[in-house]
């Protein structure tokens, strides 16, 4: 917890006059209930004989459906007062936002301002569309708006109030409630806020706990709590920890501890980081087997980390490779995605994050989209190749297949499909999809070997650059076609001393702008060296 000043009251925010218009802009995003907040404030209002009037504007897709709600409020007289639609900066009283850059935008709109307004935020996350399409990573900065809110509010309330809702079996907009009503920054008392929420006849038990948490979680002015208590949510479901890699018959269960053995006997210690959490990886996507697999590649690349002198360099290459290795061999075909949206814990996690209690039922439609490719991928190698190779029949086939279909995994025809698809992975070895992975693998891994030899930091970010090639479909191709320009300079950097550095920009340029625009500028820049 940190704070700029000493903790204060509830009663220390600024509060208008009775015989003034209180002027609230609330910004949420969508599925957070802000229209909730704003019903609950107008009927708070009016439970203590003011005049209320709410107006929303919604927002963009960008902010997956961000909405600014407004509400004004002023004591009941005589005649009917005339109330604004629309929040003016410089011209609000209270600023609630359900989520970190909402307060920001609510800061870059000029709703906030210093002689005025306090702002009351969550410091949770919900990432906007622009950051998750990032290969890399590409969430935005939170300290600029944690800076910008001290500085141009009047008063800060802030705190993981989206957290403490999940942790009370609630949503944000009771928190956040809370957390207006423990700002004291409205003139009505804490007992006609928590009647505002009984009357609302709606999972009230979990409401007023998220409600008592966000008020305490907010007093301390005009400071930024990061920490949440833990506090007991009997409705909530729960997904249960993840189980063992291997479970089976007990020759299953020796081969996976004999793996085990393998690591701890064959590696040095420095590697063990990646090669345990590698191992699991490739197991559960495939099997045992695959696990031998993997470590028979890594044994080969652990002689060559040695023979590069790789001791000096505490085996950087071999627990890259680790990792690396792992990612490729457990790519995302039309199996591995039937499999993970079938799988137990997938319905559990799905069921705790919407938190439902053990009485509702969840509906889950899976969204595909598989490309001819897709389907061809998981057919015998000569019969994919063969359909991909007459053009005509793959136009024609493409037409019937690039269809965007809605599959309800809650339902027995839905679950079944999928759960069917799913249960190939036996079969996944002599698909055209895992030959076509099984070559790009080796390709890359004998350029990062053969290239370590002679600069060892090279070889290191040649194995790195396989962070590209991440997802499914279109996603994958994008990705895959960013690895190839990236690795493509390596010729061109061979015996620079700065070659690793370049070819580290390259791979920042390339997960930074999905268009490719810097990487190709990057490309230019190298090719002129």
């Amino acid at each position: 917890m940190s704070s700029m000043d000493a903790i204060a009251e509830p009663s220390a925010g600024r509060v208008p006059d009775r015989d003034q218009v209180i002027k609230l802009a609330i910004l949420a995003v969508g599925g957070q209930g802000g229209g909730v907040i704003t019903s609950w404030i107008v009927d708070l209002a009016e439970r203590n004989g003011w005049y209320a009037q709410s107006t929303s504007v919604p927002g963009v897709a960008q902010r997956t459906g961000a909405t600014v709600y407004y509400v004004e409020m002023v004591p009941e007289g005589e005649g009917t007062p005339v109330l604004g639609m629309m929040p003016a900066p410089g011209d609000v009283d209270v600023v609630l936002a359900s989520e970190l850059m909402e307060a920001g935008r609510a800061i870059q709109r000029g709703f906030v301002s210093p002689d005025r307004t306090t702002l009351i935020f969550s410091t949770d996350r919900t990432l906007a569309v622009s950051e998750k399409i990032v290969p890399g990573d590409g969430i935005a900065d939170a300290l600029p708006v944690m800076e910008a809110a001290k500085e141009v509010a009047k008063d800060v309330r802030a705190a993981r109030l989206e957290q403490l809702a999940l942790q009370n079996g609630s949503v944000i907009s009771a928190s956040l409630f809370g957390a207006l009503a423990g700002s004291g920054v409205l003139p009505f008392a804490r007992e006609s806020f928590e009647q505002t929420i009984e009357a609302s006849g709606r999972g009230v038990k979990a409401s007023l706990r998220a409600f008592a948490a966000g008020f305490d979680a907010v007093q301390v002015r005009d400071g930024i709590v990061e920490e949440t208590p833990a506090v007991d949510a009997p409705d909530i479901i729960e997904p249960k920890p993840a189980g063992p890699v291997v479970a089976g018959p007990e020759k299953m269960r020796r081969a996976w501890q004999a793996l085990l053995d393998r690591i701890h006997a064959e590696f040095p210690q420095a590697a063990h980081g990646m090669l345990l959490p590698g191992l699991k990886k490739v197991v559960d996507f495939q099997d045992v087997k695959y696990g031998e697999e993997y470590l028979n590649r890594l044994t080969k690349v652990l002689e060559v980390d040695k023979a590069a002198g790789g001791e000096g360099e505490g085996y950087d290459f071999t627990a890259t490779a680790a990792k690396y290795v792992a990612n490729a061999m457990a790519y995302d075909d039309v199996i591995r995605v039937a499999d993970l949206k079938t799988r137990g814990s997938r319905f559990e996690r799905v069921n705790a994050e919407v938190r439902a209690t053990p009485e509702q039922l969840v509906e889950i439609t899976e969204f595909m989209h598989p490309r001819l490719e897709e389907i061809c991928g998981i057919l015998p190698a000569s019969l994919g190749r063969g359909i991909l190779a007459r053009e005509g029949l793959s136009k024609r086939l493409d037409r019937l297949i690039n269809k965007g279909r809605r599959v309800r995994t809650d339902t027995i025809r839905g679950f079944v499909t999928l759960y069917a698809i799913g249960s190939l992975r036996g079969y996944r070895r002599r698909t055209l999809r895992h030959q076509i992975e099984v070559a790009h693998l080796e390709e890359w891994l004998k350029l990062a070997c053969d290239t370590v030899r002679d600069d060892y930091q090279l070889g290191v970010e040649v194995l790195r650059a396989r962070r590209l090639i991440k997802g499914y479909s279109d996603t994958h191709v994008r990705g895959e076609a960013k690895f190839d320009r990236v690795l493509s300079a390596v010729p061109l950097l061979k015996g620079r001393e700065d070659a690793a550095t370049w070819l580290h920009r390259l791979i920042d340029a390339a997960l930074k702008d999905e268009k490719g625009t810097m990487l190709d500028g990057a490309l230019k820049t190298i090719r002129t060296l």
